[in-house]
């Protein structure tokens, strides 16, 4: 029996389609009233666990779960010890800089040296600006990031930004794109290479539903 590690969220409901459509139907997560953090599929081949977004990578890192579904954000800022199979093409984000609408920066390298940047994403920031050779002082935040700039507490944030409505009601404009960001497929790497549980099977048949068949790495 293999193990699947589903991020909560709003990668959730796609995901759960997505293994539907190969037969495995972990839908029980879907239930309001379900509390349960592990499930098996009624065909008894696979479980799957219910975990945050970010603890996706861990679980299958440490082989807790074979396979996953996470967002590309996610492996960029933990970069574990994964192997990345597929960009699954749905959960569009990207991961932006932003600002206050009235402010003067129109891009990431007109902020001053040492400004505070405000983000949850603390590695793809701190990338971002070393890159720019422009000293900034990362401010980890894992709640409403917008508040950063909205108290004076930082001059920008580094946020994922999907239809940026959140920005703009909260009076922010994005000035720059880190990268973009879609659910991709990962497996933990002794497992997949040694075919354990016939994950490559299930792997091939997700790829096979995946718009233009995208495999990352192999």
């Amino acid at each position: 029996m293999i193990t699947v590690a589903l991020p909560k969220g709003a990668l959730l409901e796609e995901s759960i389609r997505l293994f539907q459509k190969i037969g495995l139907d972990f839908s029980a997560f879907n239930d309001s009233k379900n509390r349960a953090l592990q499930i098996v599929d009624p065909t008894n081949t696979a479980r799957a666990l219910l975990v945050r977004a970010l603890d996706v990578p861990v679980y299958v890192e440490y082989g807790q779960a074979q396979l996953g579904i996470v967002g590309y954000d996610v492996l960029r800022e933990k970069t574990p010890k994964v192997a990345d199979l597929a960009d699954l093409q749905f959960g569009y984000c990207r991961l932006s800089v932003a600002v206050k609408s009235d402010s003067n920066y129109q891009e990431s390298r007109s902020l001053p040296a040492h400004a505070r940047v405000a983000s949850k994403f603390v590695q793809c920031a701190r990338e971002h600006f070393h890159g720019l050779d422009l000293p900034v002082e990362i401010v980890p935040l894992y709640g409403s990031v917008e508040l950063g700039p909205i108290t004076g507490m930082s001059e920008a944030i580094v946020d994922l930004v999907s239809t940026g409505r959140t920005l703009k009601e909260n009076g922010l404009v994005e000035i720059d794109l880190l990268f973009e960001s879609t659910a991709h497929l990962i497996a933990h790497p002794l497992s997949y290479r040694l075919d354990r549980g016939d994950l490559s099977h299930y792997c091939d048949q997700l790829r096979e539903l995946t718009p233009q068949q995208q495999s990352v790495t192999s």
